[in-house]
């Protein structure tokens, strides 16, 4: 702004022919000021408004309020990744500034009073050790609780992961197997916590139903101490990293889905996550692990099933045939990790049906051809071709069926016989008279 007298001397100026430059340099103001002032757009003493500024987060500003009313633990890097394909145009820092200027994440006073433990950062060598943890979903889509296995080199912190129906030692073998080849070979050592299938409750023992596990793969197996849950806090890290980042907001509605979203995420999002000058799946490409043994520890896996009105038993996603007489009964399924067969047998024990193991998820229907000419004997012997009977006819108690009535009630319930003609005769006897 300049003074009154100012604008005096430049109105002057410039009528004697004088340039804006020599005129700007004359006043000591810049040449759009100078300008501004001669064409009219600014007067003394009135101070210049504002431009308005167009807020960047204003329209998402809704549908992000809305988001943390949904779910008030929702990770900013979930929301940032949603608005992003919604239009926002600006970095994650300045969306997480207007987070924190508009406070929009609610307050949580249950989650205020949780202290970090101590803790320290542990030297790990590339292609010592990968940690196992099992993550509990007691809630799911489909209805049913799941338990996700989770696998993480302690190195480079690449983690995979296997949805599983069970926590139990069979079903923690097949997980194992999984994951591992899916990590591309096993580290030399594996680090647990205290978990029963793998530990002796109460030492530090190697359970011995899984002690030919860790020698089949070539690994060493090393228990947490008690109360240092830290010391394997890298798949401890992943787990709560793929809780709220992927399983929050993963759109699944069966375990299928959720295994192959998983393996998604794990490829294109976990695996590029930064770790100084390189990424966790760069860091993981070189770490010298062991090789994997050609064919999997044999573990036997058994789950029970019902068997479906339509004699079929769905298991891992795909439904496979029994004889029709075990309809509404109850089946186990037993099938030996690395073959490609699954056994069904009765309640007593008896092995009923043997089929050719379909990939899970893959969503077929196995019939064997007797099964089929079974069932279809079944149902069609349960056919009638009779006419169905009538309904509106009348039909009273029969003569027999009153003579029963007659015997549960006696005598006494017995409605009284009249004689008409004596009463006819009692008229004509009292008319005579």
């Amino acid at each position: 702004m300049i003074t009154q007298g100012a604008d005096v001397e430049i109105h002057a100026l410039r009528k004697q022919g004088w340039s804006l430059s020599a005129i700007a340099r004359h006043v000591g103001h810049d040449r759009k000021t100078v300008r501004a002032y001669l064409v009219g757009e600014r007067e003394v003493g009135v101070r210049r408004k504002p431009e308005q500024v167009i807020d960047p987060f204003e329209r998402f500003e809704t549908y992000v309020r809305q988001r943390f009313g949904d779910d008030p633990h929702v990770w900013a890097t979930v929301l940032f990744d949603e608005v992003v394909v919604l239009g926002f145009d600006r970095s994650y820092q300045r969306f997480t500034y207007f987070l924190r200027d508009r406070k929009l994440r609610p307050h949580c006073e249950a989650c205020v009073g949780v202290n970090g433990r101590a803790h320290v950062e542990i030297e790990h060598p590339p292609g010592v050790e990968v940690q196992w943890d099992w993550l509990e979903l007691p809630e799911t889509p489909w209805g049913a609780p799941a338990y996700v296995l989770v696998g993480a080199l302690s190195h480079s912190s690449k983690f995979r992961g296997w949805f599983s129906e069970s926590m139990d030692q069979p079903h923690l073998v097949v997980g194992i197997d999984e994951v591992l080849r899916r990590l591309g070979g096993t580290a030399r050592r594996w680090r647990v916590d205290r978990m029963a299938t793998v530990i002796v409750p109460g030492t530090d023992q190697v359970q011995r139903s899984f002690a030919p596990v860790a020698k089949h793969y070539g690994v060493g197996v090393d228990p947490c101490p008690a109360r240092h849950g830290n010391r394997k806090g890298v798949v401890e890290k992943n787990i709560h990293f793929l809780t709220q980042r992927w399983w929050r907001t993963a759109r699944v509605s069966s375990p299928a889905e959720a295994q192959a979203s998983l393996d998604a995420f794990c490829v294109t999002v976990a695996d590029r996550r930064s770790r100084g000058d390189a990424t966790v799946g760069e860091l993981a490409d070189r770490e010298p692990l062991l090789a994997l043994p050609v064919f999997a520890y044999p573990a036997t896996v058994e789950v029970v099933r019902q068997v479906a009105a339509n004699a079929l038993v769905s298991v891992w996603g795909n439904r496979y045939s029994v004889p029709p007489g075990l309809v509404g009964a109850e089946v186990t399924v037993r099938w030996r990790l690395g073959t490609d067969t699954i056994d069904m047998f009765s309640a007593a024990g008896t092995q009923v049906v043997t089929h050719r193991l379909a990939p899970r998820g893959a969503g077929r229907t196995t019939r064997l051809p007797e099964h089929t000419a079974a069932l279809e004997k079944v149902v069609l012997g349960a056919f009638n071709t009779d006419r169905p009977c009538r309904r509106k006819v009348n039909r009273p108690p029969s003569d027999a069926a009153l003579v029963l009535a007659a015997e549960i009630v006696g005598h006494a319930g017995r409605d009284p016989v009249i004689d008409l003609g004596a009463y006819q005769r009692m008229i004509d006897a009292t008319a005579g008279a």
